[in-house]
């Protein structure tokens, strides 16, 4: 069975979320997300408008995903890899070269982002209605 593992804060949900986890999963037969948990948010600055747990109801309805964990801090990556024997790390293209340390324990692969749509376009448009 070929793990897949991809990380992310998921506020906000909307169908480029969906289209990443959907191409994840084909990569491999058991995808997990790993999601930001409330303090890591604060230590990146960042402040969602779902709970943590709120989010991870949300991921584990959707059909591709596997499992949900939390992300504690941005060393963790290499800790999860080795516990849940990934075979491929997955991220946005956004963040192409951020994780090729990585790629000694995994496949990494950088995902294109959906055109037309992101979190923070979301929160811009809210912020300006």
């Amino acid at each position: 069975m070929k793990k897949v593992i991809t990380y992310g804060t998921f506020d906000l949900l909307h169908w480029g979320h969906i289209n990443l986890l959907k191409r994840a999963k084909a990569l491999g037969d058991y995808l997990i997300v790993a999601i930001s948990s409330e303090e890591f948010n604060q230590l990146k600055g960042k402040k969602s408008y779902h709970s943590f747990e709120h989010r991870k109801l949300m991921l584990e309805a959707i059909r591709y995903v596997d499992e949900v964990i939390p992300e504690h801090n941005w060393e963790q990556k290499e800790n999860d890899i080795s516990k849940y024997n990934i075979d491929i790390f997955v991220m946005g293209n956004d963040w192409e070269g951020k994780f090729d340390s990585l790629k000694k324990l995994c496949e990494v692969v950088y995902l294109p982002r959906t055109e037309g749509i992101s979190t923070s376009q979301i929160k811009g448009e809210l912020a300006r209605v």
